[in-house]
């Protein structure tokens, strides 16, 4: 894999590029485009120009240039201040963070905001009917949305119909494989290695199979996707109508994904000055997923256990006297066959995702417009997995036979899963428009209502099913009583929220900007005295170039910008007592049958727990130069989060062992963003666009108060008695999500790996608890992106990069290693030997590695996400507008040290949803995660 220096060959970059320009962008048309370019704002939209925050606008052509199931993964790389993590297992959420994080225990992700109504993610979209994606960046923008904007916005805006009818159908089909791979030892370096480790040997030299764990359980990836639009207007309705189908085989064995999704937009004049807007979306999805920790078990299992015996039976690490696998052997490790894994795993999930609403505009009089908006979402899921535990029983163990089950354990069972929820908010306001000379005014001031019902679940497991044929599985007559294993039911907080907003907008002279906006938001979820917040913010702008003195200087565009705000985050843990009940008391009296049962209460309780509040003060500059060929943004900002909520552990003498929450400390997030751009036209033919944007954070926790006794996080498991991350008093100074270990130092006089005394106590060399402290995050420092598009007459060509650096990656899967695994090729020969002191790795070891920086490595990347190549036939046949034929190739080459399969890694995991991007889970630290694909794809665009 080719490397190279990231991080200043890149970042020279930078200083000659920009981001987000459409590749028809033209000099004659650029100045009026920069003009009247309209970005939304949150209760309605303004003029770039005249807009004094930092938002980034991206065009739905950049959306749906990179063809990824998420949107938000497409967005990669082109907006300077937001980094995106993404998975590509299909259907996971991409982790977004703009302007850095700000929390520990809190919701870390951007608020949606489609079409008007709120969503926490849009894994329900289909990329191809978004028309605009906004991303609110600073505090002055930010503030409108209350307590739910502390983690930044991104409004979203569907398409409509306009003009005459219009039939669109776009079509793709693509491969999918790894974009990189580890390559593991094989059968006989495998042997050598652990011989010399157990100091016997065990393994045979010559193995009869030597099995490739990783291409077993992996295949070539495929997936098509199919959409069809029909929009179009007349002078009294417009309407727009799109069907999709995405389906993935994905490169796990076994893992299916199919996504349908409908979606009408329609807008009605129902009288002069009245229109009604209505839009309805409606998604399912359907997968069979398979356990992502078969990734592991295929890098630790060893390659001399075969996949399948003879007999048919699944291998297992069993050798025999002579060391050669033989499944009545001796078992030499307890990883399993992660064939089998596969194989045994029958689940199957179903999930319908339903959204609408209906908005009425109501012209009062000139200038003067009243909005009423209702929005409601409503889902359900439903999910079974089947366990065949005789089978299971059996494939442990070859000589075993199904006479000899245990009869008192259940022959399999079968989880149901239900869950279902509603969410609504209906939002009143008005806004008032008016020009009186040199004034221009604009303010909106308005009421909403929000309801989260929460999440009600059933689950059920059922034992010794008579029936194993999925097609009986919910048959009525089962005896429920006697063979229910499990049943539990779970009503979700039911959440209210009522607010109050204003704006306000001045534009004086054509060149003087002044805004300020204010948010009052009550909460249900928050204790008496703690329910309200209030949420203020202003902004300033100059438009320089508009001066007298500017009017025939260098600058088409000069604006001097600058805010400041305050924000929330409702996301956050909540008070409760925990109440503790079964406990015994015995009144004695010489009668010991004179006992009580009593409750007590098990945890603390903070008073003053409401939510996060984050302030920000930012400025900005934003510049176009040579006729608008060359534009511009730089930004500066100082977010911080003031009253962070951190776990609290009641001192022993309490009585209380649980954990309460209290506001704890502050976390500062400082940063720079730069965006250049550059676009052009050659003669009659040629046009082209080159940009870049850069990004630099730092994160840092600056306070915690020491009075209270923190609650200590212990993250980064890696499911063999070691941690690789720790959060307490001592975290101040350092970035969240910092690793904990002990530093490295080399080889003792065996080629053991030794560890620095850190804490002067003459321990050296072994892991003293004393001596570990903190490196760099797993969150980087600076992103970079990279966009270039040209066209030539009916040719068009697009390609986009993304780099992120200034970060460590835990490789987790090498540090796991136990006695009896397997290990990389290049462990396998390259170690300690007293002729090879120098070696990359320590000598054959049968102990568990220690959680040090032996396993930290550089996770800097930089990745060609996206290119693509494009013909267009115009006015094919008669009602065929054209014909667009394409490929493009999505992350066909990274360049990067790290000597994992990827440094890139959100901590996502299906069955836990608080671990996505969560500092103190598996974020950063590769174990169980889905590998980066690289996508070869062909696609056909058709317009009628």
């Amino acid at each position: 894999m080719k490397q190279c220096n990231l991080k200043y060959s890149c970042l020279i970059a930078v200083l000659y590029f920009g981001m987000n320009v459409n590749a028809q962008t033209t000099p004659d048309s650029a100045k009026v485009q920069k003009i009247d370019e309209v970005v939304m704002i949150g209760y309605g939209s303004r003029k770039k120009v005249d807009n004094t925050t930092s938002i980034s606008s991206i065009s739905a052509e950049e959306v749906t240039r990179t063809k990824v199931l998420n949107a938000s993964q497409a967005i990669q790389g082109k907006a300077a201040g937001v980094q995106v993590t993404a998975s590509d297992l299909p259907g996971s959420t991409p982790s977004v963070m703009i302007r850095g994080m700000g929390t520990v225990l809190g919701g870390r992700e951007p608020l949606y905001v489609v079409d008007g109504m709120f969503a926490s993610n849009i894994n329900n979209i289909n990329s191809n009917d978004i028309l605009t994606y906004d991303i609110l960046k600073d505090a002055a923008a930010l503030a409108i949305y209350g307590n739910r904007a502390a983690n930044g916005v991104i409004i979203i805006t569907t398409k409509g119909g306009k003009g005459k009818l219009s039939v669109s159908y776009d079509g793709l089909i693509g491969i999918r494989n790894p974009l990189r791979t580890v390559k593991m030892a094989n059968a006989s370096e495998f042997a050598n290695y652990n011989n010399i480790a157990l100091g016997i040997n065990k393994f045979s030299l010559n193995q009869p199979v030597d099995t490739d764990w990783y291409k077993q359980i992996t295949r070539t990836g495929i997936y098509n996707q199919h959409n069809l639009s029909i929009s179009g207007s007349s002078e009294s309705v417009k309407y727009f109508l799109s069907l999709s189908n995405y389906d993935e085989q994905s490169i796990l064995r076994g893992t299916d994904y199919n996504r349908a999704t409908i979606r009408s937009n329609n807008e009605f004049k129902i009288a002069k000055g009245v229109t009604l807007s209505q839009n309805l979306s409606i998604a399912f999805t359907k997968e069979t997923p398979k356990p992502l920790n078969a990734f592991t078990t295929a890098y630790k299992q060893s390659p001399i256990v075969p996949v399948r015996y003879a007999s048919g039976q699944f291998g297992l690490p069993r050798v025999n006297s002579n060391g050669v696998v033989d499944y009545i052997g001796n078992q030499f490790n307890n990883v399993g066959n992660p064939e089998s894994q596969l194989f045994f795993d029958n689940q199957q999930n179903k999930g319908m995702i339903m959204q609408g609403g209906l908005k009425l505009d109501i012209d009062i009089m000139k200038g003067l417009k009243f909005t009423s908006q209702f929005s409601g979402e409503y889902g359900n899921y439903k999910a079974y997995n089947f366990t065949d535990a005789v089978a299971v029983w059996l494939a442990a163990d070859p000589t075993r036979v199904p006479g000899d089950f245990p009869g008192q354990n259940a022959r399999n069972t079968l989880l149901n899963k239900k869950e279902d929820y509603y969410n609504w908010s209906l939002t009143n306001y008005l806004t008032y428009n008016r020009k009186f000379g040199v004034h221009d005014i604009e303010s909106t001031v308005g009421t909403e209502a929000t309801v989260i019902n929460g999440v009600e679940s059933l689950n059920l497991t059922r034992r010794n099913l008579l029936l194993t044929d999925q097609n009986y599985w919910n048959l009525s007559g089962f005896d429920y009583v006697n063979n229910v294993q499990n049943l539990t039911s779970v009503k979700g907080d039911r959440n209210t929220t009522i607010s109050y907003f204003a704006r306000a907008q001045y534009k004086l002279m054509n060149r003087y900007l002044l805004s300020a906006t204010v948010r009052r938001d009550g909460s249900s979820q928050f204790a008496a005295g703690q329910k309200w917040g209030t949420f203020p913010s202003f902004g300033a702008g100059w438009i320089v170039s508009e001066e007298d003195f500017m009017k025939d200087s260098f600058f088409n565009l000069l604006k001097l910008r600058g805010g400041w705000g305050r924000l929330g985050n409702q996301k956050v843990p909540l008070n409760y007592l925990s109440l503790s009940s079964g406990t015994v008391y015995n009144y004695g009296f010489g009668n010991s049958n004179a006992v009580s049962n009593g409750i007590t209460v098990n945890k603390g309780y903070d008073p003053t727990l409401g939510w996060e509040i984050t302030e920000e003060s930012s400025v900005g500059l934003d510049f176009a130069v040579l006729n608008n060929r060359l534009t511009g943004s730089v930004d500066a900002y100082n977010r911080e989060t003031k009253n962070l909520i951190l776990g609290i552990s009641n001192f022993l003498t309490s009585g209380q062992s649980e954990t309460y929450y209290s506001h704890m400390g502050a976390v500062v997030n400082k940063g720079l963003e730069f965006s250049l751009n550059w676009a052009d036209k050659v003669g009659e033919n040629w046009t082209y666009s080159v940009g870049a944007n850069y990004s630099y954070n730092k994160n840092k926790l600056t306070k915690v108060n020491t009075e209270k006794n923190v609650a200590q996080l212990s993250g980064g498991d890696l499911g063999n008695g070691q941690w690789t991350k720790l959060f307490n008093g001592s975290t101040v100074g350092h970035a969240l999500g910092s690793f904990y270990l002990w530093e490295f130092d080399g080889y003792d006089a065996n080629g053991a790996m030794k560890y620095k005394d850190l804490n002067g106590n003459g321990v050296t060399g072994s892991a003293d608890a004393g001596d570990r402290k903190y490196f760099d995050s797993y969150i980087p420092k600076s992103t970079l992106g990279i966009n270039v598009s040209l066209s030539y007459k009916n040719w068009d060509f697009a390609a986009n990069g993304y780099g992120a650096f200034g970060f460590k990656v835990y490789n987790g899967k090498k540090a796991q290693r136990i006695s009896g695994e397997n290990i990389e090729s290049s462990v396998a020969n390259d170690y300690w030997t007293p002729t090879n002191t120098n070696a990359a790795n320590p000598a054959p070891t049968t102990a568990i590695p220690i959680a040090s920086t032996f396993f930290l490595e550089d996770g800097d990347y930089f990745r060609i996400n996206n290119i693509s190549v494009g013909y267009t036939i115009k006015n094919v046949v008669k009602n065929v507008k054209s014909i667009r034929l394409y490929v493009s190739a999505i992350n066909p080459v990274v360049w990067s040290k790290y000597s994992g399969y990827s440094s890139e890694l959100s901590g996502y995991n299906a069955a836990d949803a608080t671990a996505e991007g969560n500092p103190y889970k598996l974020a950063g630290v590769e174990l169980n995660s889905y590998p980066t694909l690289r996508s070869f794809i062909f696609g056909l665009n058709v317009n009628f």
